[in-house]
């Protein structure tokens, strides 16, 4: 090896591969692309989970349950979880389980569960809590917090319809119409005989 030598073959950048250049390169002809088809094309592509026309997987299960987009995400955790984390006498909130990585990912509101054993006292902030949950927060002497939730989306627009003094869609409606006079009858033409 010579000095020269040291850096040949080595390049910071590839060079860009021309295709459709002759058959010497071989990448001429059809450019690597094969032989006919949608895929020689231009602007071809399909669906990530397209299965070739065989019906797909997702429209071969059959429907099941709903979702509901307005939801609340609950996370849940459980007091054993809570009283390996936390010192006795430590108050524990939404913010705390979070920073400890207990409650996990995104989520409107916190349920803490029963399971597990709880042995210190500790006063803890959440949403909800199960009925044994609180059980046992009570008899170690500690305190169980509700927080309130998020408002529903219907509840802020009626509060704000409310503060502006705007009408509710019951108040919004039409009064119905008065009912119609009932016709008089015609009178009786005299002198017909």
């Amino acid at each position: 090896m010579i000095l020269n030598d040291v850096n040949r073959g080595i390049h910071k950048h590839r060079k860009r591969k021309r295709i459709g250049r002759g058959p010497g390169s071989g990448h001429g002809k059809t450019s690597g692309r094969g032989h006919n088809g949608a895929g020689s094309r231009a602007g071809n592509s399909s669906h990530p989970v397209f299965q070739g026309g065989t019906m797909p997987l997702v429209r071969r299960v059959p429907k099941r349950g709903f979702n509901n987009r307005w939801a609340s995400q609950v996370v849940v955790v459980n007091v054993g979880e809570i009283d390996a984390a936390f010192d006795a006498g430590a108050e524990v909130t939404i913010e705390a389980l979070v920073a400890k990585n207990i409650a996990k990912g995104r989520f409107d509101e916190l349920k803490v569960l029963g399971e597990g054993e709880l042995t210190k006292k500790l006063k803890i902030s959440a949403h909800r809590f199960s009925k044994s949950a609180s059980e046992k927060i009570a008899a170690a002497g500690g305190e169980a917090v509700v927080v309130p939730g998020k408002v529903p989306v219907e509840e802020k627009k009626r509060a704000a319809r409310a503060a502006k003094g705007k009408p509710t869609k019951a108040m919004a409606k039409p009064a119905p119409k008065a009912a119609a006079p009932a016709p008089t009858p015609a009178p009786e033409a005299e002198g017909e005989g």
